[in-house]
């Protein structure tokens, strides 16, 4: 279960001034004290409880928001998997709604999991040696490289943590794209889809993607059991434990599989592949491949990421 710390909602004003970096779908945010001094819609987003409800509430920019409320608590904290009440408008509506709210500040159970005897230490922060095109910046990994080395079946820790990109539509593959491309043919998707709603029936506009290619997806091929995603610039977690396909001689004779906990939650139970997903699904599968972490012109970021064959 993830782990919760409660503390009364406070909302600050922004204070100071700098500048962040400008891409496409206007300002980006890297590192969170910046947005919190530069954005004072930064400080609004985020998740928060009452009386047995939960919230999340998504920034959309120039002092737009859209909120989630779910019955029993947040997902993966006693949401009861009812209907997602769905809630848009300026800041005054969203503090209308939170008022009397506790905010919640969730952190994955597994985040700065180490890695266990025998594994392969993929990045600790110190240089990107076991990637190819591998970039580090301000002691981080950028997206956008693949191992050196080649994996069979394995575990497999992540740790990454997405831009703040409030003016980029909300479930848009503009909000801090990337992912985890098993033997570079099945992906896990990285992206920011905060306080989403999976269920595309309830959507009352036709939303900006398919919610198959929502973070913890697997890429174009099925939803994540629960979207257990938190907001941009918290550091989040995968693990994920896959079996590749076997074969004998060329002839696959069994398919690969998969399970994925995102932020501590299970989303994905040993789920059957039968090809590659999205773009993987065109190349013919393998025993043993890399790990890529996609680069989709966001910079999105990704530290603690290690590797255990099984």
């Amino acid at each position: 279960m993830i782990r919760i710390s409660i503390f009364a909602a406070c909302l600050l004003c922004a204070l100071g001034s700098a500048t962040a970096e400008n891409k496409k779908g206007g300002a980006t945010w890297l590192d969170p004290e910046l947005a919190a001094k530069e954005n004072p819609d930064f400080l609004l987003q985020g998740e928060y409880t009452k009386d047995a409800t939960g919230m999340q509430v998504i920034a959309l920019g120039k002092g737009q928001f859209q909120a989630s409320v779910y019955k029993g608590g947040l997902p993966g904290a006693g949401w009861d998997r009812s209907p997602i009440e769905p809630v848009k408008g300026d800041t005054a509506v969203i503090k209308e709604l939170i008022e009397g709210a506790q905010r919640a500040e969730r952190k994955s159970p597994t985040l700065g999991q180490k890695p266990p005897a025998g594994a392969v230490v993929l990045f600790d922060g110190k240089n990107a040696d076991a990637w190819k095109q591998g970039k580090v910046s301000d002691g981080l990994l950028e997206s956008g490289c693949e191992t050196t080395q080649t994996f069979g079946s394995f575990q497999l820790h992540v740790e990454f943590r997405l831009p703040f990109k409030p003016e980029s539509a909300a479930g848009s593959q503009d909000r801090g794209n990337s992912g985890i491309y098993t033997h570079n043919r099945y992906e896990t998707q990285v992206l920011d889809s905060f306080g989403l709603d999976y269920d595309i029936k309830s959507w009352k506009q036709k939303p900006p993607s398919d919610p198959k290619q929502w973070c913890g997806c697997l890429y174009k091929f099925k939803l994540a059991d629960t979207n257990m995603s938190l907001p941009p610039l918290t550091w989040q977690t995968y693990d994920i434990t896959f079996t590749a396909a076997t074969f004998e001689g060329e002839k696959k004779v069994k398919n690969a599989r998969i399970t994925v906990l995102h932020n501590g939650v299970k989303i994905h139970d040993d789920v059957e592949l039968p090809k590659g997903t999205g773009a993987g699904g065109r190349r013919k599968e393998i025993p043993k491949g890399p790990i890529v972490l996609q680069g989709h012109g966001n910079p999105v970021r990704y530290r603690n990421l290690w590797i255990k064959e099984i």
